[in-house]
Formats: structure tokens, C-alpha cells, sequence
């Protein structure tokens, strides 16, 4: 069976989740998503010439969800967690389900259980016992350890590390190249500066960044 599928934001990150589920098509060796078009509440001139060069047709602004297809899914294609989780609140109220895609060639541990809304990218990895959220993304090469738990709306940039036993509370960006060390907590709506090591609990609504990171 095909899903009609309709991605949030025609920016880079939200074309980057198109190429995802076309290679899921690819690898299924089937349509598994149709790919319906592209919302964006303002689309610049650039990103729609490159939307137009991936044959994806751009359908104007959010509101456009209310007319989607019955049985059409979504996700949202922001690569910052709080607009991403703004974006959520607006599409939650047009009863639009949302998919999940995970790429195949990222890794995700047969015991990993994932909500609505999640992306994994090319060369993702997830371990074992791991909980994630809504609207999670695990971009390129970012690797997630055991037992460790993401909560809604956290965004894992690429080639970052969160170790084992971890916890990453809701609208966490942990920044490219960032390593959060074993069992460690980080506060709702923080931020990991790239390159940046954790080695201590962060606390809600913080950046810290360096190594250690402070």
C-alpha cells in the first residue's frame, strides 16, 4: 500500500527528508510514500528552483494540510527543534498523522521504539533499549548509545555521539560533532555547541559548548 506524504519546509533540511523517502522507495523496491509536494509558509526564490530540480511540487503555505488526501501523513523537515515542535502544535491541528522514515542505511536496534514524526538519516545509528520520541531527528552519521531516552522534538546533529544511558530531555539540539558522555541528562531546550564534550548534567534552557563543555 502507498502513503501520500507531505513535507514541512522546502529549506535544505526538508529536501533532505524527501531524498529519504525516496530511498526507502528505492530499497523496498516499491512506492512505499508518494511524495504529494512541499509546505512552506515562506519558501525563498532559491529553494523553490531547487524543489522544482527534485520534481517535487511546492502547494503553498501550512493551511493547505487542512485539503490534504484522507490517510495522508507528514513530517516535518526543520532541522531546529523549537520551530520544529511550533510547526507541530500548528499541524497537530489539522488531524494530519505523521510518518516516520528511517534510511536504509542507518541502524536502528530491534529493540528501539520510536514515535511519530521520527527521521533517521543515512548512517544513523541506535543501539539497544532506546526510547525516542515525537518528531526526533537523527541526522547523518549521529550515533545514540543504550538505554538512553530522547524526548520530543530533539534534534542529533551529524556526526555527534550521545553515549549509554543518557537522557535528552524535550527540544534538545545537540550540535554536529558534540559528544554527550555516558549517563548524563540534558535540560529541555538546551543546546550542544558543535564539537562540544558533556561530562556533567546540563540543566533547561542552556548552551554550553568547548571541551569540557561549559
Amino acid at each position: 500500500m502507498t502513503t501520500g506524504l507531505v513535507v514541512f519546509g522546502c529549506g535544505g533540511h526538508g529536501r533532505e527528508v524527501l531524498t529519504i523517502a525516496r530511498a526507502v522507495n528505492e530499497a523496498a523496491g516499491r512506492p512505499v510514500w508518494r511524495l504529494l509536494g512541499v509546505v512552506d509558509d515562506r519558501p525563498t526564490e532559491e529553494n523553490l528552483k531547487r524543489l522544482q530540480r527534485l520534481d517535487v511540487p511546492y502547494l503553498g503555505d501550512v493551511t493547505r494540510l487542512r485539503d490534504a488526501p484522507l490517510g495522508t501523513r507528514h513530517l516535518i523537515g526543520i532541522g531546529d527543534p523549537r520551530i520544529r515542535r511550533a510547526v507541530g502544535k500548528r499541524i497537530d491541528g489539522y488531524g494530519l498523522a505523521a510518518a516516520s522514515l528511517v534510511h536504509p542505511d542507518a541502524t536502528i536496534g530491534p529493540d528501539t521504539v520510536y514515535g511519530p514524526g521520527f527521521v533517521a538519516f543515512p548512517g544513523a545509528r541506535v543501539t539497544t533499549n532506546v526510547t525516542v520520541g515525537r518528531h526526533v531527528h537523527l541526522n547523518q552519521n549521529a550515533t545514540v548509545g543504550h538505554d538512553t531516552s530522547l524526548a520530543d522534538y530533539v534534534s542529533v546533529n551529524p556526526l555527534a555521539a550521545v553515549s549509554g544511558d543518557c537522557h535528552l530531555a524535550e527540544g534538545v539540539l545537540v550540535g554536529t560533532t558534540a559528544a554527550v558522555l555516558q549517563g548524563l541528562h540534558i535540560g529541555r531546550d538546551s543546546t550542544v555547541g558543535a564539537g562540544a564534550c558533556v561530562v556533567r548534567d546540563v540543566a533547561d534552557q542552556v548552551v554550553v559548548k568547548g571541551v569540557p563543555a561549559r
